[in-house]
């Protein structure tokens, strides 16, 4: 039995296809071909084409965000500024009435040196209190007060007993 002889010589030099391009398929578009359906490499005609990898963010999109965050920040940094400082207060401090309403006195700590301190805080005692019972405190606490000012926040409810600076 005889074997049929090899169909071309591998080593004539001729029209031979680029390396790995299977014999009888139109060349590679990267070269000037045209794709053909079913060629490895390109979908069929009709098939979904697949997401791309990776997703960048867009100039508007980062805009977007620098805004939310530095809204965010004035936000909260006009939200502290507007609380009042009585709960950081201690004995020997001073203070500023910044509103004239009684039930939001809008105490602050300033330096018992500048022009705006009213008040010196002779006690502070940490509790809940009320009308009568914060008066008789600070009558036990501090004998020459003059004001009280009491907070009720939960745990940290706290009486101030005040004088004139």
């Amino acid at each position: 039995m005889t074997t049929p002889p090899p169909q071309g010589n591998p080593f004539a030099q001729g029209q031979q296809q680029p390396y790995g391009q299977p014999q009888g398929q139109a060349p590679d578009p990267a070269q000037g071909g045209f794709p053909q359906a079913g060629q490895p490499g390109f979908p069929p005609p009709g098939a979904p084409v697949p997401p791309q990898q990776g997703r960048k963010l867009s100039f508007k999109t980062i805009k977007n965000i620098v805004i939310v965050l530095i809204i965010a920040g004035v936000a909260i940094g006009a939200y502290i500024t507007s609380q009042d400082d009585a709960n950081t207060a201690a004995v020997g401090d001073c203070m500023h009435r910044g509103s004239t309403d009684d039930n939001n006195p809008d105490l602050e700590v300033v330096d018992c040196g500048d022009a705006r301190a009213q008040y010196k805080v002779l006690a502070k005692v940490e509790g809940n209190f009320s009308g009568l019972t914060a008066q008789t405190k600070c009558e036990a606490e501090a004998k020459d007060f003059q004001y009280s000012y009491t907070e009720t926040n939960g745990s940290k409810s706290f009486l101030l007993c005040l004088k004139d600076k």
